[in-house]
């Protein structure tokens, strides 16, 4: 008997050895009306393999318990089409689910991650960061009807743009190179067409994009500012898909297919301006008149291209790639330019499950960006060139052991290949070529932990060790990142991080120039790497039931070994480019306030960015500190989006800028050489940047109108660009003053402005 009592304990021990062993999840989310955007109350949520369910709160929200990893899930609700979905959780989970009635056409249910609800941007720990879906962006609108994430960037506190037309972007007193834009690990050196009025990335590519402004995760290094991490879309292994736009000056085409269903899945996705077609058809017209100025040529293009396969339950591979290139041309009888300028990017992943605790990714990758340009004067040429090229190995580990902890560690090495300052002059009776060829390896290795202390407290600590190897000298940088959040209440939470981030590549740029002549330079014997240290501290808090996000946060960053030119640097056809770059320090401080809704009819952010950036060099204004010229004191954006119908929704936003920085000449003297011309005025600078043009401000409004196609979706996308036609300032050039007898006699600065009223239309499908 005792035998038998010994035994069933046994049992009942290694029952309940066995149930404490299974694993947990928690699925939260939130049951939508597609057509308002309202949460719906007392929907049924039921689980399939437990035979066991729930339904929605007054809010439309769930929460479900499971042990199963792969579960299905059935959605019900009284006058809506019932839906069945699989889910694969890898842990916790929030999502949002968005119904359509019964008594219309249901072609999808839309599933959504609930991470940007306010609740969860409050909780989370990261701070400053900003993400942004294309589903989101292209309710905004957009130059020429072209969506541009960066420009929407731009319109988040802390992010100021170059100016107006202008795809660069600068973040919290950082210059545009202290940015690292990653494509799929893949770095993207120049993020702009059309010289800079848009940018690389096409928003049928796009799945979604997040910005890090402060307290930079570990693995991320090589900039100083920020990190921009833009994730692609993949295709669907389920079925066929063709959706794109055509637009005033650009189309868009998208192809979505299945290679295996279930398993394999191809998307390629191409854009392309067609300015050039109208331009050669007048230059055609006109070929025989000969008060006709020839118009330049102009066009860009870029394909996205995405192949992923499901290589079993654990194992996934995914490979993508870009291409694109702009082309300007001109041919005039005496004189012709041609330039080419263009990114290029191919990456290949591997992604493996050992379990729900512990996740490896490999990734390879090939990057570049160069540029040409071409002169003929005559039977002569001249030949201006730049490129950089990339090859990189990144193996990234994410191990969480439970709830409370998550350990991330790996490493990275890019190699670098850089062409300096090629310069080439061919004529009849020589031909001269110049140019810099250098290389340089960079590595990094990283380690950080995410603790949940307790229900208040979360500490990240990271740290990440960077080296950089050249010809001739080996730096090694070490960085460490450390964040602490603290919840005051359910919706309230303190943070607070800091970071250091080394920099060993830089951009050689004149500021003078709207070409897109990008030098990258890398560290070294003469040249050493930047460095920052950015402390920052933010209030987050979610108001009236979650429907509301509000923010508060401030800033101080300190920036070591910045890099600048001289006055009057040579910057083509010089051996050593180097010799042209001083050396000094930079600081910046500012405060961000920023209050956002994304749920219901109306939605919409309103930020606000208080700011100031110095820089101080030893050879330049004297050793007295200046403003760089992307110092703005001000910064305001409104946006909001509202819902008129199932089938119409309008869109605006108003952005205000305090004047960018200039130089401008405090006079001029004349200089007279030995022959005998005329004397030249010789402009004469005071000082660097020491002029602030006026303040910008524009507006923009949209409208989105969903038709009614016989098969799939469709929709006509107006917008107006600078509603109020404002004439914001583009640059300053100076306007000679004549007397009688034609002779100059004052120069006087002239703000030119770019763009007046511009309204677009642009028809979208999809099926």
């Amino acid at each position: 008997m005792r035998f038998y009592l010994f035994l069933r304990l046994i049992c009942i021990f290694l029952i309940c050895l066995e149930a404490e062993a299974q694993e947990t999840y928690i699925l939260q989310g939130k049951v939508f009306d597609q057509s308002n955007q309202e949460g719906l109350v007392g929907v049924n949520v039921f689980l399939s393999e437990t035979q066991s369910g729930t339904n929605t709160d007054i809010k439309g929200e769930f929460r479900l318990t499971t042990t199963k990893q792969k579960f299905t899930i059935q959605i019900s609700y009284l006058g809506y089409r019932d839906t069945t979905l699989v889910i694969d959780l890898l842990k916790n989970s929030k999502i949002a689910l968005f119904l359509v009635p019964e008594s219309k056409v249901l072609t999808e249910i839309v599933v959504e991650s609930l991470r940007d609800s306010p609740d969860s941007k409050v909780n989370q720990m990261q701070m400053s960061t900003d993400r942004i879906t294309m589903e989101e962006a292209k309710m905004l609108p957009a130059i020429f009807g072209e969506v541009d994430i960066i420009k929407i960037l731009q319109l988040k506190p802390g992010v100021k743009s170059g100016g107006e037309g202008n795809a660069g972007f600068f973040v919290r007193g950082g210059s545009s190179d202290q940015n690292l834009i990653l494509v799929e690990h893949a770095p993207v050196y120049n993020p702009s067409h059309l010289f800079g009025l848009f940018s690389v990335f096409n928003s049928d590519a796009v799945k979604d994009v997040t910005l890090y402004k402060a307290g930079f995760p570990a693995q991320y290094g090589g900039r100083l500012s920020s990190v921009l991490d833009v994730n692609m879309r993949q295709g669907d292994s389920q079925k066929w898909g063709v959706e794109g736009g055509l637009g005033l000056i650009s189309s868009r085409l998208t192809l979505n297919a299945p290679i295996q269903k279930g398993k394999s899945s191809l998307l390629i996705s191409g854009r392309r301006t067609y300015i050039d077609l109208f331009t050669n058809l007048a230059n055609k017209l006109n070929e025989n008149n000969e008060k006709f100025d020839p118009i330049p040529a102009y066009y860009f293009y870029d394909v996205n291209a995405s192949l992923n396969f499901q290589l079993g339950k654990k194992d996934e591979l995914k490979l993508t790639g870009y291409l694109g290139n702009d082309f300007f041309k001109f041919e005039g009888d005496n004189f012709g330019a041609n330039l080419l300028w263009g990114n290029r990017s191919a990456t290949l992943e591997w992604t493996h499950r050992f379990s729900r605790k512990l996740k490896m990714q490999q990734s390879y990758f090939t990057a570049g960006y160069l540029y040409r340009i071409n002169n003929r004067f005559g039977e002569n040429s001249i030949t201006l060139g730049s490129n950089i090229w990339d090859q990189g190995l990144v193996s990234d580990w994410t191990f969480s052991p439970d709830e409370n902890h998550l350990l991330k560690w790996g490493a990275s090495g890019i190699y670098h290949r850089f062409s300096v300052g090629e310069f080439g002059i061919s004529t009849d009776f020589t031909d001269i070529q110049a140019g810099q060829k250098l290389e340089g390896l960079e590595l990094g290795l990283y380690a950080s932990h995410e603790w949940q202390i307790d229900e208040n407290i979360e500490l990240l600590t990271g740290l990440r060790s960077s080296f950089f190897i050249s010809k001739n000298k080996t730096y090694t940088g070490i960085e460490p990142r450390l964040a602490l959040k603290y919840a005051l209440s359910p919706s309230t939470t303190l943070k607070a991080s800091y970071a250091r981030m080394y920099q060993y590549l830089h951009l050689v740029s004149s500021s003078a120039s709207s070409l897109p002549t990008d030098v990258w330079y890398p560290s070294t014997e003469g040249v050493k790497p930047q460095y920052s240290d950015q402390i920052a501290l933010g209030l987050h808090k979610s108001l009236a039931e979650d429907q509301y996000f509000f923010s508060l946060e401030g800033y101080y960053k300190w920036i070591s070994n910045a890099i600048d030119f001289k006055d009057g640097a040579q910057l083509f056809a010089n051996p050593r480019l180097e010799d042209e770059f001083v050396f000094g320090r930079g600081w910046a401080y500012g405060a961000e306030v920023y209050v956002e809704k994304k749920t219901g009819r109306t939605r919409g952010w309103v930020g606000y960015t208080l700011a100031w950036t110095w820089r101080q060099f030893d050879e330049i204004n004297g050793g007295k500190a200046l403003h760089p010229r992307y110092d703005r004191r001000h910064d305001i954006s409104f946006v909001v989006i509202h819902q008129l119908s199932e089938r119409v929704s309008i869109s605006a936003t108003w952005v205000y800028g305090t004047g960018n920085f200039t130089s401008i000449a405090g006079g001029r003297f004349g200089f007279q050489d030995f022959l005998p011309n005329d004397p030249v005025a010789i402009p004469e600078f005071l000082g660097r940047n020491d002029y602030q043009m006026p303040a910008s401000h524009r507006l923009d409004l949209g409208l989105v109108w969903k038709l009614k196609p016989k098969h799939g979706t469709a929709d006509l996308t107006f917008s107006i660009y600078n509603a109020y036609s404002r004439r914001n300032p583009y640059f300053i050039y100076y306007k000679e003053g004549r007397n009688e007898e034609d002779q100059v006699v004052s120069f006087t600065p002239t703000l030119v402005s770019l763009f007046p009223i511009l309204p677009s239309v642009t028809y979208n499908f999809k099926f």
